[in-house]
């Protein structure tokens, strides 16, 4: 980044404000890590995140900036890592290492944002700039409506139907341990209590939990899953993709020694200008770690007992029901109604125009 950098909070782009003042809550003097992906690996543009230093610079942080490993591999480096980012007040990550720890405990571990704005058009533009307060209470009262549901369906186009009452564990839904930026998704719903069958199309992709080759299968037609509760009990369609499918989940269990046929959990995306503008098998990694958080898709957790497992399920223009009502209508989401959304829209009218008018492109035809 070339170019004064800024001494006053109006002068600092809108995404770095959005990011620093309303998503990490930075103070004077605090001292701020970002953690940052090697210079020119083609997953996180150069820019980003030295915007972001630059204007946290300008807010009176203290900037510390370091490069992180591409993966950890062991429990062993994993604890090597958290010893480096100790004594920071906050740590913020434009690396996908954030990712890929965003549902483990760590001891240690200082307050940490995961940034999934990869690029500065990203962070400028409205998937940077939309009311981060607003989304968050959005994503609340969502999460609200699917604990307290009586009876949830899921279907898409391609003929989808999953039906039931999520079944939540005693201590609640499980959440990642770290904030996002931005807010793309409620917390996952359970499979438990959940039954019928799930169209997979285009393809299967990693969850951004660990790395692995092939990262992704391509399907030249749709097959279904059958789903109860936590498994999978069929997979049937065309006899050769099933099978390449039956072979991709065994392939990733094996290496990670899990159960492949686990599917923990779902959620689709909420952010109104999420998208992805060409098409997703251009770039699968990028896709998979931005797109999700449109409306427009819903993902699963599959393979392992966790969330988010290693492959992911991708519905396009799902529609959503919560006790009959209709909360994703085709790939729309529709805050108003949902309890609560009506007053949420009022407070946050910007909000209230965005989602008006939602990005819709997501890499799919």
């Amino acid at each position: 980044m070339s170019g004064k950098i800024p001494q006053d909070e109006e002068a600092i782009p809108a995404g770095a404000l959005n990011l620093l003042s309303e998503c990490v809550h930075c103070t004077p003097r605090g001292r701020l890590l970002i953690v940052e992906e090697p210079d020119g690996g083609g997953y996180y543009d150069d820019e980003a995140p030295r915007l972001a230093a630059a204007s946290a610079r300008a807010l009176g942080l203290r900037v510390y900036e370091t490069v992180a490993p591409p993966t950890v591999a062991s429990a062993a480096e994993m604890e090597d890592f958290v010893e480096t980012l100790r004594g920071f007040d906050h740590v913020l990550f434009f690396s996908r290492i954030g990712d890929q720890i965003r549902f483990t405990e760590l001891p240690g571990m200082p307050k940490a944002t995961m940034c999934y704005a990869l690029d500065r058009e990203m962070l400028f533009g409205p998937f940077g700039t939309t009311c981060h307060q607003g989304m968050c209470e959005l994503k609340a009262i969502i999460d609200e409506a699917f604990a307290c549901a009586s009876y949830v369906t899921v279907t898409c186009p391609r003929g989808t139907r999953l039906e039931g009452r999520p079944r939540f564990g005693p201590n609640g839904p499980v959440d990642v341990t770290l904030q996002r930026f931005p807010m793309l998704v409620p917390r996952p719903v359970p499979s438990a209590g959940m039954r019928g069958r799930i169209a997979i199309s285009r393809f299967l992709v990693g969850t951004g939990s660990r790395p692995y080759e092939p990262y992704w299968l391509a399907l030249e037609e749709d097959v279904f899953a059958c789903v109860e509760d936590n498994r999978i009990v069929d997979i049937s369609g065309p006899a050769s993709v099933a099978a390449a499918v039956g072979r991709h989940y065994r392939q990733v269990a094996r290496r990670f020694g899990l159960d492949p046929w686990f599917v923990h959990s779902w959620h689709a995306g909420i952010h109104p200008g999420c998208g992805f503008g060409r098409a997703a098998q251009e770039d699968m990694l990028r896709w998979s770690g931005s797109a999700f958080g449109s409306p427009r898709i819903l993902h699963f957790h599959t393979c392992g007992d966790y969330a988010p497992g290693e492959i992911s399920w991708n519905l396009f223009d799902p529609t959503v029901t919560v006790d009959g009502i209709a909360l994703w209508e085709q790939g729309v989401l529709h805050p108003e109604r949902i309890p609560g959304g009506v007053d949420l829209l009022a407070r946050h009218p910007r909000l209230a125009v965005q989602f008006s008018n939602p990005r819709r492109d997501v890499g799919v035809d």
